[in-house]
């Protein structure tokens, strides 16, 4: 996903080398947020400091117990009981310093561009006061400092994530262009009816210009997760309990003989 990333965005040097050192409690990180429903674009908001909530509190202990975890002090959510959900701070050649704590219903992640460990007794050291330069940038630009670019995904403006909620993402013109392409050919080959292919030819499917745009509506920038932009697509796995149910009770389940006059 980084890589990917990094071929459209804009980052400071030294992404794509950092990835090939990415450890494991890295990309645990990332593979977690790309399960509650993180997309590549949303993904560069990430590496670039965006502040995200997650709907799914069991990820602060998951984090908190982390090769490298150690507790740390921030000023975020200080609504949050700290003693009972202390923030909790981890190093890596990609992320840098991991930031994150706990929410009244989830969990609160960010990365930042310079570790800090501000404490008592503790006589600041060259990276805190790189830190406090972070800090400034951010009251300069409202955008917060990550490990690999600025972001405007603050913790008042910050990135939801939910795997039942649909993101809005644009796609790009070659890549509309394409997909567009491939749902043509898969129409042309899906065009069967009950009638002959010689009269099925003379009825063709309505001709629609914009076939990508039915996905969500993704060429004018309100698509929601995946392909499939908004559709509501499910998945069932399991029998209907209901329709099992029905076919229990009708006279030919049993390998009786339904009744004359009805068509099994």
């Amino acid at each position: 996903m980084i890589e990917i990333t990094a071929r459209a965005g804009a980052y400071r040097k030294g992404l794509v080398t950092a990835v090939r050192r990415l450890s494991p409690d890295e990309a645990v990180i990332l593979a977690d947020l790309e399960r509650n429903g993180l997309q590549v674009p949303q993904l560069h908001d990430v590496l670039c400091g965006g502040h995200v909530l997650v709907d799914d509190p069991e990820l602060y202990e998951s984090w908190r117990s982390a090769k490298g975890s150690v507790e740390r002090l921030s000023s975020h959510h200080h609504d949050i009981d700290k003693t009972k959900y202390p923030d909790i701070g981890m190093r890596g050649v990609v992320v840098r310093e991991k930031l994150h704590g706990r929410t009244a219903q989830g969990t609160w992640v960010q990365l930042e561009k310079t570790p800090a460990a501000f404490g008592k007794r503790k006589l600041p050291s060259m990276n805190d006061i790189r830190h406090l330069m972070d800090y400034v940038v951010y009251r300069i630009t409202r955008s917060n400092v990550g490990p690999w670019g600025l972001s405007r995904m603050t913790e008042r403006r910050p990135m939801y994530l939910s795997p039942v909620l649909a993101v809005p993402t644009s796609l790009t013109g070659p890549v509309a262009r394409s997909l567009t392409q491939a749902l043509r050919r898969i129409e042309a080959d899906d065009d069967v009816t009950s009638m002959s292919q010689d009269l099925a030819a003379r009825f063709p499917p309505p001709d629609r210009e914009d076939l990508a745009g039915e996905l969500g509506r993704a060429l004018s920038g309100r698509a929601g997760r995946g392909l499939f932009g908004n559709s509501d697509v499910w998945v069932t796995q399991t029998p209907s309990s209901s329709a099992s149910a029905v076919l229990g009770e009708s006279p030919g389940a049993a390998g009786g003989a339904w009744p004359e006059g009805r068509a099994a």
